[in-house]
């Protein structure tokens, strides 16, 4: 007989990887629990019985979203169908706040505990949100310090487990480190992160080819693709060879690819922590749709965008958005940056704070102990 069930929905790459690092320590303290649900390969390999394929909808921006919402509203059904037929003893909602915060209402009206995993921005953008975190989620399991005084102002459970990546992000060797001060490398090696939603591909990697073009008329560059597991080769390899520009793919040893490199241009979202972690500079570059980025500016209430300066809470890393990520800007703040080791140096010192801003290690197993504590119905009273 099957222990008790878990509702999971994972909704894009990274929280799909956080969502299987946290079964698989909750395994260790429920070795029968029976998750299913929404969620993609990471969560699959620890034993998640996928309804659907959370690629089918991880997507940035109003125009973009608007394509998948007939398969969201199919797979939003399918979830409610299954969670009815199941009855699981908590849901474990990751990330994705326009799917998961609607589902959320959805499973507080049916009395399920919803515990959320990886906090919306709402400190950042759209507040409103709030009211609905506060009403139907019975714990916020959140990765950074600074969002703890947010929630319990608005009467929110809310626990700080910190952030998995400063387990899975070892310190390596970093490429400055074998070039001596007063000289520059023969060759920059340039790491190109261009996100991990097929959306944000097709907005950013042209850009960044072409910046890359660019700079290698200045400098000499060797530019290499970090793939993330989300993004298959044949996604990219066209939008390479259009380009002309000749570019090595990374898709193994990614973290140490990125150490490796003298410079990353790193799409904004949790890349730029792995870049961090492991000291590599980077410029962090982001384009979105028009229309969502004329609400995003108004509405965004931060005064960093990238996850980097928030922890940092200063400009350490420079941000180049939408008009001002042009493959011209870019490649002139990469030649800028590169071109003053007394700024690489300064940016990879700002960098090495990161790690111990994020957290003790051990991130995944005191999220997995809060999780065991509702579906064995200890959660209110721990």
């Amino acid at each position: 007989m099957s222990g008790p069930g878990l509702l999971v929905v994972a909704g894009e790459a990274s929280g799909d990887q956080r969502a299987a690092q946290l079964i698989a320590a909750l395994r260790r303290r429920i070795p029968d629990i029976a998750p299913f649900g929404l969620a993609s390969q990471a969560c699959r390999a620890v034993g998640v019985e996928t309804i659907a394929d959370s690629h089918e909808i991880a997507v940035v921006g109003i125009a973009e979203a608007l394509r998948v919402l007939p398969r969201a509203a199919a797979i939003f059904g399918q979830l409610l169908a299954e969670t009815d037929r199941r009855r699981p003893a908590a849901a474990l909602l990751v990330d994705a706040p326009d799917f998961n915060l609607r589902l959320a209402r959805k499973l507080a009206w049916r009395g399920i505990p919803v515990i959320y995993y990886v906090s919306p921005q709402v400190w950042a953008w759209r507040q409103g949100r709030i009211r609905t975190i506060a009403d139907c989620v019975a714990e916020m399991l959140v990765l950074f310090p600074f969002e703890v005084p947010f929630y319990r102002r608005h009467g929110v459970a809310v626990t700080h487990v910190g952030h998995p990546l400063v387990d899975e992000v070892p310190l390596l060797p970093q490429a400055w480190d074998s070039v001596p001060r007063g000289t520059q490398p023969e060759r920059y090696r340039i790491a190109l992160l261009p996100g991990s939603r097929r959306s944000e591909i097709r907005a950013l990697l042209p850009t960044l080819l072409a910046a890359s073009a660019w700079l290698s008329t200045r400098i000499p560059v060797q530019a290499r693709l970090i793939l993330a597991p989300s993004i298959p080769r044949s996604l990219v390899e066209p939008v390479i060879a259009a380009s002309g520009v000749p570019v090595e793919i990374a898709t193994e040893d990614r973290l140490a690819a990125v150490a490796d490199s003298h410079l990353a241009l790193c799409a904004s979202g949790t890349a730029t922590l792995e870049t961090g972690l492991v000291r590599t500079p980077m410029l962090v570059c982001y384009r979105l749709a028009g229309p969502t980025w004329t609400i995003a500016r108004r509405l965004v209430r931060v005064p960093h965008v990238s996850l980097v300066n928030l922890v940092l809470d200063r400009r350490a890393v420079p941000e180049l958005l939408q008009h001002d990520a042009s493959p011209s800007r870019i490649a002139a703040e990469a030649l800028s940056l590169l071109g003053s080791r007394r700024d690489i140096e300064r940016m990879r010192g700002d960098l090495a704070e990161l790690r111990s801003r994020l957290g003790d290690s051990g991130a995944s197993e005191r999220a997995a102990a809060r999780l065991a504590a509702w579906i064995e119905g200890r959660g209110r009273a721990a």
